[in-house]
């Protein structure tokens, strides 16, 4: 026995009837002049189906009288608002629909699930014991009247348990049918409201191009953690034909950080050079285990399909694209959790050709590489004989392969460096005696190129996280001697310890934020306020350099914080790395330090000789003199 409160005249009861799936249905509504229509209508047609003029807030239906109650948007046309007189009328109607419903029945309510509607519901019967769940039943798209997905909640009512507080809620979403456990109703609500939001967008980015770009997270259906990240990408740049309307590009594996992956401005370049209207970029997480190209085409075919743009012809096929045909590769070496930096992990990435990298990466920023260095192709022992293609690949719980130490991947890593051209004296040979305080360490390349390559430098690094010096020797080829210090120590106390007397000649600053709500990641803003300034310019000799890698996104904070290292450093040189927000300054204690571009520019053409010594690696596209040349006065 079926009823249906608020019936309307709707086609729903006729059409229930009509196909066999159920014939005792009692149809109830407040108005007369609906019943009777319906009545006229149905009338000798349908002999088991009955239409009654009646309150819902108020039936004359014995109790447990039913085995289904049927609400197809009726609540959502009486809880219009959260006004008391609304939220009474609701209670006076669940009151109603749980009397006349038999233990083990249910109450079905079809809506479109507006935030306030689903949490009374949810609330009020998952506090009668009933067991709540919420399927999707329809998305949006040209098929579908609405905009909006609809819902169904299914409320099946179970005999109250005094004292139990236990709820069952699961969702249901139109994609697959095993349900899934949610906590809480503010969970269940949130994950309708994200349904919700992506049908919107779909629906906008069905009939006009974005002008911004839009990134969205697709979950894993079993352990709701983001599987891939979507940005959706038009290209005014780009005129549409019927076979460049639209493209799938999926970024290998560990390279979603680089530029061209990884920027608006990367993202865009990318798709006007691949030639497509709309280009969706698909970044792969390292939690997730990927079949190949194949698989993740037949995963996600018919999900990028809902983002396809205005005007795609029907039935057009849509290539996916790659670096090289493939998903990269990402082997995870080391996964830990700092008090201080949080989730960390470290990952072995193959990059554009056959080179592999290793890099340290805050699961808190995830998008952004703290650390990289290149490794080493492994060079078989004399008669030893190539790891035949067929054997077991080597795995993550083997000896690490070496670190190039001689090659810096890091580009503000090389301006540091090249920023030793600013010394004062003689020629800045390699050889000359040099006291360096670098405080943040990382994976150790900074320091390690400075100690390695000046053969007299004698290098102190303060790292305030005795994780990352563990991380540096394990897995960045980091190690300490005569020449090489770390104090694990918090880089503000250490120096403001130090003796106010000029004993460095150089001093780096590349340590990272961990307050993400500030625009400005690197460093902490304590680092860059006057008297902590004032204390690092004591502890530079006449002739020293203060390197500082600058990055800030909010420009107001930029403009104070370069104001204030002009009223500290007489002398400011700053240098913007190209295509990344990182800008290093060059800061000197006296203002007889200064060069001119041609001084300058001889100096680094001499450092850089002095570092290729025969015998020595070297970077060659690592060219002193050109990266200065972008060094302006500020």
């Amino acid at each position: 026995q079926v009823l249906v409160v608020g019936c309307g005249n709707s086609e729903l009861s006729e059409q229930m009837y009509d196909v066999g799936m159920c014939e005792d249905i009692v149809n109830i509504d407040i108005s007369d002049a609906v019943i009777r229509q319906m009545q006229e209508r149905s009338g000798s047609k349908r002999p088991k189906m009955s239409y009654l003029l009646m309150d819902m807030l108020q039936m004359d239906f014995p109790d447990a009288h039913f085995q289904v109650v049927l609400d197809k948007g009726t609540l959502d046309a009486v809880l219009t608002d959260e006004e008391e007189a609304a939220l009474a009328k609701v209670d006076k109607m669940f009151a109603e629909i749980s009397r006349v419903l038999q233990v083990g029945g249910r109450y079905l309510c079809v809506s479109l699930a507006q935030a306030h509607v689903l949490k009374k519901a949810v609330e009020y019967f998952s506090q009668e014991g009933w067991v709540v769940r919420v399927h999707q039943v329809a998305g949006s798209g040209d098929k579908q009247q609405f905009v909006l997905p609809v819902f169904v909640y299914v409320m099946t009512k179970f005999r109250k348990i005094p004292g139990s507080a236990l709820q069952i809620l699961e969702i249901c979403p139109e994609e697959q049918d095993k349900p899934i456990r949610v906590e809480s109703t503010e969970r269940l609500v949130a994950a309708v409201k994200d349904r919700q939001h992506y049908a919107l967008l779909c629906s906008q980015l069905s009939k006009t191009p974005c002008g911004e770009q839009v990134s969205l997270d697709l979950c894993d259906k079993e352990s709701g953690r983001p599987r891939y990240t979507l940005h959706v990408v038009d290209s005014s740049l780009v005129k549409p034909s019927r076979d460049n309307h639209f493209a799938i590009f999926i970024i290998p594996q560990g390279r979603e950080t680089e530029w061209l992956f990884g920027t608006e401005e990367g993202r865009r370049q990318l798709a006007a050079s691949a030639g497509f209207g709309r280009l969706v970029t698909v970044a792969l997480h390292r939690e997730q285990h990927y079949e190949g190209m194949a698989g993740i085409q037949a995963e996600l075919s018919g999900k990028v399909m809902e983002l396809a743009p205005p005007g795609l012809p029907a039935r057009q096929q849509v290539p996916f694209l790659s670096v090289g045909g493939d998903i990269g590769v990402r082997t995870v070496r080391h996964c830990d959790t700092s008090p201080l930096s949080g989730e960390y992990v470290v990952e072995d990435v193959k990059g554009d050709g056959t080179c592999y990298f290793r890099r340290l990466v805050f699961l808190r920023n995830r998008n952004v590489v703290q650390s990289e260095a290149r490794l080493l192709a492994p060079t078989p022992l004399p008669g030893q004989k190539k790891r035949r293609k067929d054997k077991k690949k080597p795995s993550p719980a083997e000896p690490p392969a070496a670190v190039d130490k001689s090659y810096l991947c890091c580009e503000h890593h090389k301006a540091m460096v090249a920023g030793l051209c600013l010394l004062g004296g003689t020629d800045p040979l390699p050889g000359a005696l040099l006291a360096v305080l670098v405080v943040g360490l990382g994976g150790g390349s900074l320091p390690l190129f400075v100690h390695d390559y000046f053969s007299q430098a004698c290098v102190t690094v303060v790292e305030i996280d005795p994780s990352m010096l563990e991380v540096a020797t394990r897995w960045f080829g980091f190690s300490q001697g005569d020449r090489m210090r770390v104090h694990v120590f918090d880089g503000l106390d250490y120096v403001a310890n130090l003796a106010a007397e000029a004993q460095y000649d150089a001093v780096m600053f590349d340590v990272d934020s961990k307050d993400l709500t500030v625009g400005m990641s690197c460093p902490p803003p304590a680092f860059v306020e006057k008297p902590f300034l004032q204390k690092v310019k004591t502890i530079l000799k006449p002739e020293g350099v203060f390197v500082l890698n600058l990055v800030c996104r909010d420009t107001q904070l930029k403009e104070s914080v370069l104001a204030t290292l002009r009223e500290v450093f007489p002398l400011l040189y700053a240098l913007r790395i190209e295509g990344e927000i990182n800008e290093i300054l060059f800061c000197q204690p006296s203002p007889e330090g200064r060069w001119d571009p041609t001084e300058l520019g001889a100096r680094a053409r001499a450092l850089e000789g002095a570092l290729r010594q025969p015998g020595r690696p070297w970077d060659s596209s690592y060219v002193l003199a050109d990266m200065l040349q972008a060094v302006k006065i500020i």
